[in-house]
Parts: structure tokens; C-alpha cells; sequence
């Protein structure tokens, strides 16, 4: 057994704990471990109390490492658990906290790509297409793209999409108005004829201004 003789915050970022035992520093923890653990000078640890404490001390850096890569923004399953092994988590603790987010839906799937899809309808309108493509390189599985996603109206995102890049053409020339449009409109992934209706729809609107 050893004895606890120090508890003191560590140097640098993150809120983590140094730990002394028999009067020599032993290991750091992150602190919510050691308040969770209610650890305390002048308390004896078996190694066994110490390696489950490293246990846990991995867990918790592993599920605030999570939570700081949410905070920007929701992501996918797969997009967080790509970027927990990046960080050099093991398997086991990954899926231990990717199970405990999801009993928190803090990851959803289906919540996520309703996100995506809704936040490109807003900000950025492209294909239905484009944003099944999007989706799948996210790692979201083929049932909820499709329940989420088939509802996008692509004559409706591609007018929307068009009307704003129309503002920064010239409409003197058709042909490179048309041009220009077009290509822009094939990048957000629209089809040929969408692209063709809209053109000539978003032309009509702006000329007879």
C-alpha cells in the first residue's frame, strides 16, 4: 500500500491533479477523477486502486477530448471516433465514451445529418445528390441519409444558390452569364436540367428588373 502525502493542480492546460505517494509525485489525474474517486492525503492505495484510477483517468481525458471537438460544431459517429483514435485512445475506451454520448444524445446520427442538411439549405443550397455524397464521407449510414435527405427540393436549392451568385455576374452577356452560372450550379452538384431551368429562370428575374 502507499500513502497519498500530496494533491496539488498541475502546471499547464487542462484542469489535472499531481498525485504524491510516500512523499514523490506518482501520476497526474484529470481533477474530476480525483473529486469522483474522493481522494485525499492520507490515503492508502493498493496498485490495484491505481491502475483503476489510470483507468479512469484515461476514460475522462478521453470523453472531455470528445466534448472539446463538439463544441464546434455536432459531428457524426464515425468523425468522432476517427478523431479520438488520432488522439491515440484505445478501442475500448473510444466505444465506452461514444456509448456514453449517445445515452446523452450528444451523438446522434440522424440529429447530424439533420443538422447538415439543414444548415446547407440555409447557408450554402446544393443537390440532393451533393449532400448524400457529404453524408456518406461523414460515415453516416445509407437509411438516414435517405430518410433526411430525400426531402431537399433541387429546383428549389439550385434557384436559391443561383440568386445569390447572380448578384456577382454581369448581365450584359448571356452567354457568359450562362456560362459562369452554370458551372457554379454544376459544383454544387445540380443535374444538367436543373441547371438549364435555373439559368433561365434567374435570368428572366434579373433582366426584367
Amino acid at each position: 500500500m502507499k500513502k497519498i502525502t500530496a494533491i496539488h493542480s498541475g502546471k499547464g492546460r487542462g484542469e489535472r491533479v499531481n498525485v504524491s505517494l510516500d512523499g514523490r509525485f506518482a501520476f497526474s489525474l484529470e481533477a474530476e477523477v480525483a473529486v469522483k474517486e474522493g481522494l485525499q492525503v492520507g490515503q492508502e492505495l493498493s496498485n490495484s486502486h491505481i491502475e483503476a484510477l489510470a483507468r479512469s483517468d484515461h476514460f475522462y481525458r478521453c470523453l472531455n477530448a470528445a466534448a472539446h471537438y463538439l463544441s464546434y460544431r455536432p459531428r457524426s459517429e464515425f468523425e468522432l471516433r476517427k478523431r479520438l483514435y488520432q488522439r491515440g485512445f484505445d478501442g475500448d475506451c473510444v466505444e465506452a465514451v461514444l456509448a456514453k454520448l449517445k445515452e446523452q444524445e450528444l451523438v446522434d446520427d440522424i440529429a447530424f445529418a439533420q443538422f447538415w442538411k439543414d444548415n446547407r439549405e440555409s447557408f450554402s443550397p446544393r443537390s440532393r445528390w451533393l449532400t448524400k455524397l457529404e453524408l456518406r464521407r461523414k460515415g453516416v449510414a445509407e437509411d438516414i441519409i435517405d430518410q433526411v435527405v430525400d426531402v431537399i427540393d433541387d429546383d428549389d436549392c439550385a434557384y436559391r444558390a443561383a440568386l445569390s451568385k447572380a448578384r456577382s455576374l454581369s448581365m450584359s452577356d448571356y452567354q457568359s452569364f450562362r456560362h459562369r452560372l452554370g458551372e457554379y450550379l454544376k459544383r454544387r452538384g445540380f443535374s444538367y436540367g436543373v441547371i438549364n431551368h435555373t439559368v433561365e429562370r434567374v435570368w428572366q428575374k434579373q433582366g426584367s428588373r
